[in-house]
């Protein structure tokens, strides 16, 4: 689900987060519905991410190009639609409008390396230039501003690996301006309402973060806000005057709470809350710089309003469909939005909206096709694991059948430090449609359910992290939906850990597992991870573990440590290019399997970074999935 920005584009900072729920009654049909093809699910979607121009004359969105999703643009109202980039490997996922009106913006790396290039689209003359032309350097957006439109803040490590300064690019001249060095510790940066750099996020030796703040660019920063290694807080930037900040912040609290903190006397005012979860998406203006809404998901995504200027629009938007809603793009004036809904039942749908008229006017949904079919409803439940902590989980149920004994396939997240939500999710839709119950569980660890729950898991990699998974299938089976002999347990990334760990340290519970660039050795990981992690390695010894101190544990909890106690089959994939977790990960359970002569299939896709992107290589696992889940789970198969 796309996520609300401000008319001044904040990408943020990235950061390497039995009782139950009833589940209700659940119809049944007469007969499972037809098939989905696996194309319509993982290949590319029709259109995709729309995004208004400034002055809200046209649109850009992404669509195939010869089979290559590529940025598209039409004017607002006509069918001009033309094609304005030409990448013929990759596809491209990101992409926005510059300030100007005249230049589109897009991301690209090579074979899944993330390192990323920004370059620049000249509607003018269609010219495309390589704004961060430099090799085995990561780029990355940091804001744009309607008060220089020919501006554009962007990080990157080209000095130095392991640091990302930030730059003032000109979008005309291609000049990049050094406008902030990075000490070392930076992991982002925070411009003001004038596009200087005031705020920098910081990791401490703690292993937590500091929020550093500064009148004007002359001065040196200095200290706002220290977060222990067991806080949670984010800046969202500076309030319209520019005397304060707001930022995400859990220190006197278990949840995260949005507050305005004064720069020189460091007065909080607390401007929303939640008792239950942590602060979630934050709408600020795109020229006044406050704040006019906000999200709490728990089970599901729900907007507070904060400014009663758009009170009348939310209420609109919150009527016109089933699904959670938010804003992806805004013009200059504030007139016109675009705002995309997501639902468990179909794909996400985009509607602009006029908000003199208060009229919402239907763009497209993302994969038409799909719609034609009968999606299975994504369920909220709840469940207790053996010492008292609750997980908010979703259950989905396949449709048509009895929802009793079913095959299962427990869908861990990656992460960790992230979560399930509800919604739309093409590979959960798969595996129902296949005849599968699908549980995604957020275990201990997982974010937004306040630090407690976070905290719960640190150093709980293997243990206690991976008894909630166990505690979520014995429920699961509890109930009796889920067929104790036919479990299976499929993730990827920290997902993909959870595979392997659940196939050595539970290896009776699941009948097979597939892992998708998941670490195999947490001692490897950790002394791969690429340079510009290097500031966060305290975080991560603090969640995960010390590899100078704590070496045992570490490969006591390494799945490839207990490769020979692994009875059940694995399907592993992985991305040659992976920068996060090393293909020599893959390499050495695999290795480690076959010479115990446990059954294990692999695929490596030479052109594929964490995660597959292209369609191609996405239905080609897919389809090798399926086949391995058929063949241990049963259920309906395409051919």
């Amino acid at each position: 689900m796309e996520k609300a920005k401000s008319r001044r584009q904040r990408w943020g900072i990235v950061v390497l987060t039995v009782g139950l729920t009833a589940v209700g009654a659940i119809s049944t049909m007469a007969a499972p519905p037809p098939l989905i093809p696996r194309k319509l699910l993982f290949g590319n979607p029709e259109k995709a991410q729309p995004r208004l121009s400034p002055d809200g004359t046209r649109l850009l969105y992404l669509a195939p190009d010869k089979g290559v999703l590529n940025v598209w643009i039409r004017t607002a109202g006509k069918d001009d639609d033309r094609v304005v980039t030409a990448d013929t490997l990759r596809g491209i996922r990101i992409a926005f409008w510059a300030e100007d009106n005249v230049h589109i913006l897009y991301m690209q790396d090579k074979g899944g390396d993330e390192n990323w290039h920004i370059y620049a689209v000249n509607l003018k003359d269609n010219s495309v230039r390589d704004l961060t032309p430099y090799e085995n350097v990561q780029a990355s957006p940091v804001a744009t501003d309607p008060s220089f439109p020919n501006e554009l803040l962007v990080q990157m490590n080209k000095r130095d690996p392991r640091a990302m300064d930030l730059f003032n690019i000109n979008l005309t001249t291609g000049e990049a301006r050094l406008v902030g060095e990075n000490p070392g510790n930076v992991v982002g940066w925070v411009p003001d309402n004038n596009f200087k750099v005031r705020g920098a996020y910081a990791a401490t030796a703690e292993g937590g973060f500091e929020l550093l703040v500064r009148d004007n660019e002359d001065e040196p920063f200095r200290s706002l806000i220290v977060w222990g290694p067991d806080d949670q807080g984010q800046p969202y930037g500076f309030t319209p005057d520019g005397t304060a900040i707001y930022v995400g912040d859990s220190r006197e609290s278990n949840v995260s709470r949005l507050k305005a903190i004064d720069l020189k006397t460091k007065q909080e005012t607390v401007l929303a809350e939640d008792p239950k979860v942590d602060l979630g998406d934050v709408m600020i203006h795109p020229a006044k710089h406050h704040v006019e809404a906000v999200s709490f998901n728990y089970d599901r995504n729900r907007w507070r309003v904060l400014d009663s200027a758009v009170a009348a629009d939310f209420a609109v938007l919150g009527k016109l469909g089933e699904g959670e809603f938010s804003i992806v793009s805004r013009d200059h004036a504030d007139h016109r939005w675009i705002v995309a809904y997501d639902t468990d039942t179909r794909p996400a749908r985009y509607y602009t909206y006029d908000r003199d008229t208060k009229e919402p006017a239907f763009l497209f949904t993302t994969r038409p096709d799909l719609e034609e079919y009968d999606l299975a409803a994504m369920k909220f439940v709840e469940v207790t694991t053996r010492d008292g902590l609750v997980l908010p989980a979703y259950l989905t149920l396949p449709p048509g059948v009895e929802p009793k004994n079913l095959p299962l396939v427990l869908d861990v997240h990656g992460g960790p430090w992230a979560r399930d939500t509800w919604g739309y999710n093409g590979e959960v839709q798969w595996m129902a449609n296949r005849g599968w119950a699908v549980l995604q569980v957020n275990y201990r660890g997982s974010t937004g359910f306040g630090k407690s729950f976070v905290n719960a898991g640190n150093k709980e990699w293997g243990r206690k992290m991976q008894d909630d998974l166990t505690d979520a299938v014995r429920w699961a089976i509890s109930k009796g939906y889920a067929d104790s002999t036919k479990v299976a347990i499929y993730g990827g990334s920290y997902g993909g850990y959870a595979v392997l760990a659940g196939a050595a340290f539970t290896p009776d519970l699941y009948v097979c597992g597939v892992d998708i660039v998941g670490p195999s050795n947490i001692m490897t990981l950790i002394a791969a991870v690429p340079p510009y992690w290097q500031p966060l390695l305290r975080l991560f010894h603090h969640r995960v573990g010390d590899p100078a101190t704590e070496e045992a544990m570490l490969k006591e909890r390494s799945p490839l440590f207990s490769a020979n106690k692994i009875r059940v089959p694995l399907l592993i994939g992985q991305g040659a290019n992976d920068p996060r977790v090393k293909q020599a990960e893959s390499e050495q359970i695999v290795a480690a399997l076959k010479a115990s002569e446990q059954y294990v299939e692999y695929v490596v896709y030479p052109d594929e970074g964490h995660g597959f992107a292209r369609p191609e290589n996405r239905l080609d696992f897919y389809g090798k999935s399926e086949k391995f889940l058929n063949k241990y789970l049963g259920g309906r198969l395409e051919n």
